[in-house]
């Protein structure tokens, strides 16, 4: 295949529509828009959520909760992908990038406890789960907060 045959593939290209170019073409005159109103005028239409004057459906639901600031968001790594590496090895989150097992620390790296692990490692990491935590230590390996 050569850059020259390349096509979009069928049904996925659609011809626009060209309006106000004679009443033969069928979107002649007023182009679609009707006689006068609101609509037919240019920058004309209503804002996004308006409805005509009623109180709009954002404000008649109720609020709740709210957005914390201040929330910090961990990279997560499971047990089960830490099994990929070798045993006695000393896992940091830089190897864990390097790797591609997270894209990037974000606040930090959190292990989690799914799954088993059945190396004995040593994992540097800036939070760890109970659970992931005592299997770790279950198998041989040793925990090391950052």
């Amino acid at each position: 295949m050569k850059l020259h045959e390349l096509k979009p593939s069928e049904g996925s290209r659609r011809e626009r529509k060209r309006l106000g170019r004679g009443i033969a073409s069928g979107q002649g005159k007023t182009a679609g828009k009707g006689h006068k109103g609101q609509n037919a005028r240019s920058g004309g239409g209503v804002r996004l959520g308006f409805e005509g004057g009623q109180t709009p459906l954002f404000r008649r639901l109720p609020k709740r909760g709210f957005t914390n600031i201040h929330r910090k968001e961990y990279a997560e790594v499971n047990l089960e992908t830490l099994n990929r590496f070798n045993g006695d090895l000393e896992i940091t989150p830089e190897l864990l990038i390097e790797a591609r097992i997270v894209k990037s620390a974000k606040a930090g790296i959190k292990i989690l406890g799914k799954g088993k692990i059945e190396k004995k490692l040593t994992v540097k990491a800036h939070k760890f789960s109970a659970a992931a935590k005592t299997a770790i230590e279950a198998a041989g390996g040793k925990t090391e907060v950052i």
